[in-house]
């Protein structure tokens, strides 16, 4: 049986068309086969921007009263699923959870998995979580820990923030600086409070990263490369810490704040930019926004890892995460929290722009890794089986969207032992090779400025180096360090093992990301071998930086 393949139809002028059809479907299909759309499952948890988004490609929502029980490819819900549920998943279809990744997303599962892997692998490299205590278990340790601090800094005062674990957006969070204002009643974590962020115009703001972990055997971590930050609404200011709307981001918070609909200063009204906004407004103030985008890689990176190696396998499920980084004035990034089903309400315009294309490109990412289970379903409809049509159709983005579908396939390049582009894979790949426009390359930097000082009153003058429309991401992943080719595809190894596809619409591949990293995570998890890999990639990166520096001076 012939492997399944893409195809896209494209009108008559070349370009792609307003609805890019993308058939899955066996080669040797029978006269009269018809073609039958995919099919998503729901619950009342599932949120209403996948199920538009999926009805607006094309598909249909499973009605288990006219269809059988079996007949459905993906199965999207805001809840876990029971081991029974993925025990039972059947090749054709999909889930949108992983099981055994709660110890990401509990603050104080998260908190321990990362204790642990610094003892491992040493402080430096997991030093991206502030000291952190998980209560009641850590009460004397972080009673001990105040008073040396608070001996240490003398008549200064030491900040403490307390979460509980297990509730979200920003529901029961204190922030102290006295001990006697700690009160707790369940589980929850105190951390060091981060007193110096980076502010936008005086406000204080964090960053919403999407990550999207298509299996964790072998390991393949991808990256958004868009995203939302998140402003508090009134300026920060260490005086006053029960004031919620200066210091905490949280959108369900700052909604109701006075100064939500007000224009504030350089932020703007309301509370939310795109992630592509703020590397612009970074670039404009001449930081190294690709040296700042690497490190949140590397984060990402190591704190998947802190889980990986635990975790079952689960066959045909993914899982997309929210990741909630804060930077400092220092350009260090820090790891708040890992969010479970990260909010997919349309809040706003900018939740609309960034979740919108994210689900799309979540559906286009889950689509491709699907091509490894079609000779499956092809088999099973050719051996007759019930409501599984022979093709399955989805109409990609729609002309809203401008962008490539990845069904257009694209040659991609192999992994070099580096992780930089290295020669064109030959085993079993497209022969086919498209020109694209390259990434935009990051221009050398001039020195960081802090930026927690006055903004400039008249708004910074894009630099040239970006063209039009180009003003986006740093857009470059550990991979490859300069630019990348659009589009994907998957490359066969001779041994069988899959390389997985570099990127689909804004997901880009930070995992494996070399010839070496892509071995350690083949037959089981060589961590260790892949933190010294992280470590050779981190020096290296950190060294081009520092020469680009010494060009500019």
């Amino acid at each position: 049986m012939a492997d399944a393949v893409w195809q896209t139809q494209n009108n008559v002028s070349g370009h792609p068309s307003l609805e890019k059809k993308t058939l899955l479907m066996a080669e040797d299909e029978p006269p009269g086969a018809s073609l039958k759309p995919l099919v998503f499952r729901v619950d009342e948890t599932t949120p209403e921007v996948v199920q538009s988004v999926l009805l607006e490609r094309g598909w249909s929502k499973f009605d288990q009263q006219e269809r059988n029980v079996e007949d459905w490819n993906l199965y999207w819900r805001t809840s876990s699923f029971r081991m029974a549920e993925h025990a039972n998943v059947k090749p054709w279809q999909c889930l949108n959870h992983h099981p055994g990744t709660t110890r990401l997303t509990r603050k104080d599962l998260l908190a321990k998995c990362l204790r642990h892997m610094e003892r491992l692998y040493g402080t430096p490299l997991y030093q991206f979580l502030p000291p952190t205590f998980v209560m009641p278990s850590d009460y004397s340790k972080f009673v001990a820990e105040y008073f040396k601090e608070k001996q240490a800094l003398d008549a200064k005062l030491s900040y403490w923030i307390c979460k509980p674990a297990e509730l979200s957006r920003g529901r029961g969070i204190i922030i102290f600086s006295d001990i006697k204002n700690l009160i707790f009643a369940n589980t929850c974590i105190i951390q060091k409070y981060i007193c110096n962020p980076l502010l936008v115009g005086r406000y204080k703001c964090d960053l919403r990263v999407y990550v999207c972990v298509t299996g964790f055997k072998p390991l393949t971590i991808y990256i958004y490369q868009e995203g939302l930050v998140r402003f508090a609404t009134e300026k920060f200011d260490l005086g006053n810490l029960q004031n919620s709307y200066a210091h905490l981001t949280n959108s369900s918070i700052n909604r109701s704040g006075a100064s939500y609909e007000k224009i504030k200063e350089v932020v703007g009204s309301g509370c939310k930019w795109t992630l592509s906004r703020f590397f612009s407004y970074l670039r404009s103030w001449d930081v190294d926004d690709l040296l700042l985008w690497q490190k949140i890689n590397r984060v990402v990176i190591l704190t998947v890892l802190a889980i990986a190696p635990s975790v079952p396998f689960a066959a045909n499920c993914f899982e997309l995460f929210g990741f909630d980084i804060l930077v400092d004035d220092n350009l260090k990034p820090w790891l708040m929290e890992v969010n479970y089903s990260p909010g997919l309400s349309l809040d706003c315009s900018v939740d609309v722009s960034v979740k919108r294309r994210l689900i799309h490109d979540t559906i286009e990412l889950i689509h491709l890794h699907s091509l490894r289970d079609g000779r499956k379903e092809s088999c099973r409809a050719a051996n007759g089986s019930p409501d599984v049509p022979l093709a399955r159709e989805d109409r990609g983005q729609g002309s809203n969207l401008p962008y490539e579908s990845f069904s257009e396939l694209r040659s991609r390049r192999a992994f070099s032992k580096d992780g930089t582009p290295g020669k064109k894979a030959v085993t079993e790949c497209p022969e086919n090779q498209h020109t694209c426009q390259p990434r935009e390359a990051l221009s050398r930097q001039k020195e960081v400025r802090p930026l927690t000082r006055e903004p400039p009153k008249a708004k910074p003058k894009a630099r040239a180096r970006h063209p039009a429309l180009k003003t986006l991401m740093p857009r470059v992943s550990l991979i490859q360090s300069h630019g990348r080719e659009k589009g994907l595809t998957l490359c066969v190894q001779p041994d069988g093992s899959w390389v997985p596809g570099s990127q689909a619409g804004n997901f880009v591949l930070i995992f494996p990301f070399n010839e070496a990293t892509f071995g350690a995570s083949r037959n089981g998890l060589n961590v260790r071998r892949i933190i010294q890999e992280l470590q050779k990639l981190t020096h290296k990166q950190c060294s081009q930086a520092a020469e680009e520096k010494i060009k500019r001076k």
